[in-house]
């Protein structure tokens, strides 16, 4: 046993010294899982397949077993891991004998990237169906009902898997039964990589070797590997490579860091990182550290560029320079370069940047100051600001403005000019610093860009350009009024056009009737504003508008309109419509008259005027025709003899009585027999007028058009019931007679 152990030393040494490759244990069958009572036979390969009998090592849970053959036959649960002379010991299998009736085994060997292959087997397998697989709980896709799923490019992590099964107890009655959890035992394609450096304190200047060392499986020798260096974080070399050595030609201070590499497969995208190696460059101090400005003196103008040189007069390998203001903690820069001499170049330099200065210089032994050196700025003047100073926010004509330049920053005296639309207009100046001014009276032509510029002789400087926009308050507007016709009347389309000639935009436009708002409008450029109304009666009167631009309201001169007579539709409808009832009552209004004259004993002479007054004469007596209305015969039973038989011929005008909701149509009828004024012997002596009826008619209004239906629906209805008074000029009564025309 001694001996074992001395073994044992001698081979971890040997380890120690350098990386053997690890011995691979093969079981056959290739399950890590089985039952109880079944035999598994263990193969240990190393670099050698056919090693001698002594130089073989079986472990049983860290145990070394009394076996020395090259391949076993085991019956225990276990972990199991052999070993030969060339070779290290093999990653442990832990292979089980299980006494469940339901097992899930998975084939061996495995590597990292490899595809596994998982079996779920039951005892009474063919009692087994409905097999499915589960990855820590959840179920593998398309894992359903098959004896065996291949699981892709396994990794050595902490997945559990295992499978269910329903078994078949009776024809028609099954149990569902669960496996144990498996661990999948990945082993590892390569060995982590060791980082191996020629030297952990390199001589600044000398070269360095790096080499990142690995193993690859006995099993898996055609793996190809590339490999990366790494110094704190920082990616040294051309990055990836198959190489696993990387020659730096020289070492300096800046290489000192923490070191190192990585190893990954070409293919299957399995990385591996080493541990990391301290590496420090030593180098020789410097001395005599000096600071030089430019310019020389130390003196500047604000704006300028700054030059500090920081210097050694000894000292080797990459020097730290940095530079330092007194009295501010953190440094203005730093540079760390293999070179005796650096530069720091301050770009525009402030007024803020005046103060004394120094420099450092370090080379990992500790820093070495400079002495402290006078700057002084002297300020130009920065761009000035152009602001107006309005007594109101607008600026219209007549106002006083002042044009107000000045610069934050500049060493007075400042002159300060002004310029329109880049004409200068004059100029102040401000010996203590500060602003100055210029005042303008406003005129329309002041509009445009303003900019003004600052000088004290280091330099002028320009202002943005500003806007001025002068208003120009509007001038009092003219209405006019635009009609369709000579003649305005109800239900024409009125256009109110009001219009300043003068004044800036936007003007907003009011207009009124008696003092009534009736609307307003906007107008964003020349040409004025209207306002259009569909005209009624009331409409007459008078009229105005009023301009305004924030400047000041301007009223027009009054405009006094009227509106006549009847709407141009309307009249059009309502005497089409009475024409229509006239012509078509035209039989019944003969027959009226023909029973107004038999009622009348006595008619005057002449006739009715257009008003009402007849202009026809007893005399116009005339053939009658056929295109007339047919005769009526009427006879008079309180005369001794009968009539003779007349003609009555109607005619008939429309009348407004103004404002009035109706219209009269006045309907008067001549007699007439074949003769003519002189051959009348039947024309009874005592009628002396003509016989006139008045009929009532409703305005057509525009909205009664939806309802022109329903009044000729009951046409026949209004003819039987809608009766009016009407005064029968021969005898002083009213009598009743049936209105025959359409409200």
């Amino acid at each position: 046993m001694l001996l074992w152990l001395l073994l044992l030393i001698l081979t971890g040494r040997r380890e120690q010294s350098e990386v053997a490759p690890k011995a691979v244990l093969l079981l056959d069958p290739p399950w890590s899982t089985t039952f109880k009572g079944e035999k598994v036979t263990l193969t240990c390969r190393g670099i050698s397949h056919f090693p001698a009998r002594r130089d073989m090592f079986w472990y049983r849970n860290e145990k070394l077993l009394k076996k020395q053959y090259n391949a076993i036959q085991i019956t225990e649960s276990g972990n199991y891991q052999c070993k030969t002379r060339e070779s290290s010991l093999s990653d442990a299998v832990h292979v089980e004998f299980s006494y469940d009736s339901l097992i899930l085994q998975a084939s061996h060997p495995v590597f990292e990237g490899d595809n596994v292959t998982l079996r779920c087997q039951g005892k009474e397998d063919e009692n087994a169906h409905e097999k499915v697989y589960y990855k820590d709980g959840k179920q593998l896709p398309n894992s359903y009902n098959l004896d065996f799923i291949i699981v892709n490019s396994v990794s050595r992590d902490n997945s559990k898997y295992h499978c269910t099964a329903n078994y078949w107890i009776f024809p028609i009655v099954s149990i569902k039964r669960t496996s144990k959890y498996l661990n999948i035992q990945v082993q590892e394609l390569f060995l982590h990589p060791v980082l191996r450096v020629s030297s952990s304190m390199p001589i600044e200047g000398s070269p360095m070797t790096l080499i990142c060392e690995t193993q690859l499986s006995p099993q898996r020798p055609k793996v190809q590997l590339q490999f990366s260096f790494f110094r704190d974080s920082q990616t040294l070399g051309s990055g990836w490579s198959r190489s696993p050595k990387l020659q730096i030609p020289a070492m300096w201070t800046e290489d000192s860091g923490s070191y190192w590499c990585e190893a990954e497969t070409v293919t299957d995208n399995i990385k591996k990182r080493s541990l990391t190696s301290q590496i420090r460059v030593q180098r020789v101090p410097v001395s005599n550290v000096n600071l030089e400005i430019q310019p020389t003196g130390g003196q500047l103008i604000e704006g300028e560029n700054m030059v500090l040189i920081c210097s050694v007069a000894q000292g080797s390998g990459t020097v730290t320079f940095s530079w330092h203001k007194e009295g501010r903690v953190r440094s203005l820069g730093r540079k760390t370069q293999r070179s005796l001499l650096a530069e720091l170049h301050v770009l525009m330099v402030k007024e803020s940047d005046a103060g004394r200065y120094y420099c450092a210089a370090d080379n990992v032994y500790g820093p070495i100051l400079s002495t402290l050196i006078q700057v002084t700025v002297r300020i130009p003047v920065s761009h000035p600001i152009l602001t107006f100073r309005a007594p109101r926010v607008q600026a219209p004509v007549g106002d006083l403005l002042e044009l107000h330049c000045e610069a934050l920053r500049g060493s007075p005296p400042i002159l300060y000019r002004f310029y329109h639309e880049d004409v200068t207009l004059g100029n102040s100046s401000a010996p203590s610093g500060g602003g100055a001014s210029f005042n303008l009276s406003l005129t329309a032509e002041h509009s445009g860009n303003y900019s003004c510029d600052a000088d004290n002789g280091l330099g002028a400087q320009h202002s943005h350009g500003v806007s001025l926009r002068v208003t120009v308050p509007v001038s009092r507007p003219i209405l006019t009024l635009r009609a369709p016709g000579a003649q305005a009347v109800v239900g024409d389309l009125l256009e109110l056009h009001c219009e300043s000639l003068r004044g800036s935009f936007p003007i907003l436009y009011w207009f009124y009737h008696e003092d009534d708002t009736l609307g307003n409008s906007s107008a964003h450029s020349g040409g004025g504003a209207s306002l259009n109304l569909s005209l009624t009666t009331e409409h007459s009167g008078n009229y105005s508008c009023e301009a305004d631009n924030g400047l000041g309201a301007q009223r027009s001169e009054v405009v006094t309109f009227s509106v006549t007579g009847t709407s141009r539709n309307r009249t059009g409808l309502t005497t089409a419509g009475v024409t229509g009832l006239v012509l078509s009552i035209l039989s019944l209004a003969a027959a009226a008259a023909a029973l107004l004259h038999y009622a009348r004993a006595q008619r005057k002479p002449g006739g009715l005027s257009a008003t009402g007054t007849s202009s026809h004469s007893p005399s116009e007596c005339q053939e009658p025709s056929s295109s007339r209305p047919s005769r009526i015969d009427l006879q008079e039973p309180t005369h001794s003899k009968p009539l003779a038989p007349i003609e009555l011929e109607p005619m008939y005008s429309n009348v407004n009585p103004g404002d009035s909701n109706l219209i009269y149509s006045h309907i008067w009828s001549i007699q007439h027999t074949k003769g003519n004024s002189a051959n009348c012997p039947t024309m009874h002596q005592e009628h002396k007028e003509l016989t006139v009826l008045y009929s009532e008619l409703k305005k057509k209004h525009p909205d009664d058009s939806a309802g022109e239906a329903r009044s000729r629906g009951r046409a026949h209805e209004d003819d039987e019931e809608n009766y009016e008074n009407i005064l029968n000029p021969g005898k002083d009564k009213i009598q009743d007679f049936p209105c025959l025309c359409n409200t």
